[in-house]
C-alpha cells in the first residue's frame, strides 16, 4: 500500500512550476513505462500550455486547483478545482488560465 497526498504534491509542483522557466513541472505519482496505467500530478503556470499533441490512450483530468482549458479543435472546456474532464481522444492542448496543478489518468495503449 502506498499513499500520497495530491494536494501537497500540488502544491509542490506549482512551487516548481513557478521558478522553471517553462512554467511547468510534473511528477509521476502511478505506473510509468512498464505498466498500462500512469497517474502524473502536472502544473502549469498562469499563461503557460501543454501544446497540442496526441493523446497515448484514454485519459481523464482531475484538477486539483486553480483553472484551466482543455481544447480539441474549435471545442473547449473549462476546469476548476475539483472538475473532472474526460480528455479526447483527438490532438488536444491543455491552457492554464491561472495556476494550476491537475492528477492526469491514462490508460496506455496496448
Amino acid at each position: 500500500m502506498d499513499k500520497k497526498s495530491l494536494t501537497a504534491l500540488a502544491r509542490q509542483q506549482l512551487k516548481l512550476a513557478g521558478s522553471a522557466t517553462s512554467g511547468r513541472s510534473s511528477q509521476t505519482v502511478y505506473g510509468g513505462h512498464q505498466r498500462s496505467l500512469r497517474q502524473t500530478v502536472i502544473a502549469l503556470s498562469a499563461g503557460k500550455s501543454l501544446a497540442e499533441h496526441d493523446s497515448p490512450g484514454e485519459a481523464t483530468l482531475l484538477v486539483l486547483s486553480g483553472k484551466l482549458n482543455l481544447v480539441c479543435g474549435s471545442d473547449q472546456w473549462k476546469g476548476s478545482t475539483g472538475d473532472f474532464l474526460t480528455v479526447p481522444a483527438d490532438r488536444h492542448s491543455v491552457e492554464a488560465l491561472e495556476d494550476v496543478a491537475f492528477l492526469l489518468t491514462v490508460a496506455m495503449k496496448g
